[in-house]
Formats: structure tokens, sequence, C-alpha cells
């Protein structure tokens, strides 16, 4: 198969690489369409040391499941479209973590695209059959490849209550920054987003959130310095805690949304004083975003800023990582 492919800190093309072989459990899917997003590009940055195909948010066909007793429970995916949870737990019962059902904390887990596990910028990817699920047939290939980046926004509301009266405050305009304000705004809560581009600031704006150009991170503060009782940060850089320490309230909460691969400082004085909590937050659950998609409570479409074809998948790279590119996806 053809894929996409980063060995000893080269991205390439390779035209003849090993189709992926499933082991009982797994699904054997076909590659409909990728999106790139901000964890890939850190991955070319030295991200948790991963060799091999990246790519872990995807829309494609099951095409075969592997393991007779898996095929029969699960026939009904022959054939459909999916999406997938990128963790590939060890499901072992002496596994604390997959005792207690916490899959994505599994030690032994594989992630697709970022831990031991090839992933989608590829023809063809394995998952556990476990992991799916089915795409609802009024949901786009281009809307679908947004489920799992949603499902990590919809964790915030798994993770903290946040009550209509409060206010959410979203570091970074970018992709995930956009996907969390239109996630919290479903709440109904004040949804702020403090970011560096105009016209990133006003694609927000239409969705009730409130804009803040940052033009000097050193000084910025909200009018009458008034502060947040959550601020997500989404900035994919090390500034952006500083900036989160100065905008959260006492007792409130700075969740971490970006994977960066860079090494950054924290400050604890201010943490323990004003007794903030800080929440990290990764994956979260695909059912709720796919609903939301379904219903139309999301409009992810122009966050797309450029397909390509796998063939064209380190240019595509080079474009996501230009200033101001948002979604940037890559079909096979």
């Amino acid at each position: 198969m053809r894929a996409l492919v980063y060995q000893d800190s080269t991205l390439r093309l390779e035209q003849q690489y090993p189709c992926p072989e499933p082991i009982e459990g797994e699904a054997l899917i076909r590659v409909l369409l990728t999106g790139i997003c901000n964890t890939d590009l850190e991955i070319l940055r030295g991200y948790m040391d991963f060799q091999g195909i990246p790519g872990h948010e995807f829309v494609g066909l099951v095409e075969d499941i592997y393991g007779d007793a898996v095929r029969e429970r699960y026939a009904h995916l022959l054939g459909q479209r999916v999406v997938g949870e990128i963790n590939a737990p060890c499901r072992q019962v002496t596994c604390e973590f997959c005792r207690q059902g916490i899959f994505t904390h599994c030690p032994r887990r594989t992630t697709l695209g970022i831990v031991q596990r090839n992933g989608a910028f590829a023809e063809y990817l394995t998952l556990p059959v476990e992991n799916l699920y089915p795409v609802p047939e009024t949901v786009s290939d281009e809307e679908a490849i947004f489920v799992e980046p949603l499902a990590a926004n919809f964790e915030l509301l798994e993770q903290m209550h946040l009550k209509p009266t409060e206010t959410a405050l979203i570091l970074g305009d970018g992709k995930m920054g956009q996907l969390a304000a239109q996630v919290l705004s479903l709440i109904g809560c004040e949804v702020v987003m403090v970011g560096k581009h105009q016209e990133k600031l006003q694609l927000a704006e239409e969705h009730g959130v409130t804009g803040y150009l940052l033009t000097d991170p050193a000084s910025f503060q909200l009018e009458n310095n008034r502060r947040a009782d959550l601020v997500v940060e989404c900035t994919g850089s090390a500034s952006g805690l500083a900036l989160a320490q100065r905008l959260v309230k006492a007792r409130g909460v700075i969740a971490l949304k970006s994977t960066v691969a860079e090494q950054s400082q924290l400050h604890l004085a201010q943490i323990v004083i004003d007794e903030i909590r800080v929440q990290g937050s990764r994956c979260g659950p695909f059912a709720p975003a796919l609903r939301a998609l379904k219903q139309h409570r999301l409009n992810v479409r122009p966050l797309i800023s450029a397909s390509y074809s796998l063939h064209e998948g380190v240019h595509a790279f080079a474009h996501a990582s230009q200033r101001g590119a948002l979604k940037i996806l890559l079909k096979p």
C-alpha cells in the first residue's frame, strides 16, 4: 500500500509499504479521509519518539474483521463507514486500568499513529473492533474527520462541571480552540477566545464567542482585569501556560489541551496561593461528538483550509505548519 512514513527525522511517501496485518479482534479498515492534527506536527518535532505512519483522525470503510466470534458479533460493521477511538488497550483482567474501564490510561496501550501503532496516513489501518463507531449517513466524511478532536473537547464536559453562569476562556484560535469554543457554547456559558488571527476570531464569533486579539502576550488582560472560571490552553506553546495562569480566577481551572514536544516551566506559587486546578485533558467520548454532528449543532466545515491527495502528503504537512492554516485533509 501507499503510506506517508516518518522515519529517521524524515517524512516521505512510500509506494510499497507493507499492508497492516490485523490480529484477532481487530478490523481491517480502508481509509477514506484523514486530517492532520497539531499532534502530527509535533511528532515531526520529536513528540513521543514515534517512528512509522502517523495520523489518527480518520474516516474509513470496514473491509474485514478478524476472528470468527468477533466477526459474527460485529457483522453490522462490515462495509460501514466508521471512525475510531485511537487508544488500543490490553483489556487484560490483570490490568488495573482496563479492569476499571479506563482504557485510555492502560499502561500497555498502543495509540494510532502516536505510540507503537501505525496510523491513518495510508491506504489501510487496523484497530480493535471495540474502538469503532458507525458514521451516520447524514454526516459527511469531511464532517466525520472532526469526531476525534471533537470528542477530546467533549471530555472537558466530562472532567468538570461548568455552570451556564460561568465564563470559559480559550487560549488559541486554531483547530482545537475553534472546536473547544463550539462545544463549550452548547452548555450556554459565556465563551471567550483569545487569539492572534482576526479572521479566526471571527469564525468563533459566529457561534456567539467573544474574541480578543492578542498583540502583546506580556501585558494582555481582559477588560477590567476580569478573569475566567475555566481557561482552556490550546496554543500549543509553552508561553500559553503563563498567560493562562494570569487569566484564570482563584479556585478556577486551567485545562491543558495541547500536546507539545518542547518542555515548559510551571510556576507553582500562584497555583498554590490561588488554589488553581490544572487539568490535563486528552481523548474523549465519541458518541456525543457524532450526535452533535448528526443534529447539526456544530459547524466544522469552515475549519477546513485545504485537501490533498496522499501523494501530496509532504506538501500537505508543510501547508499545515504554516501560520493561519486550520484543518488540512489527506485523501488516500
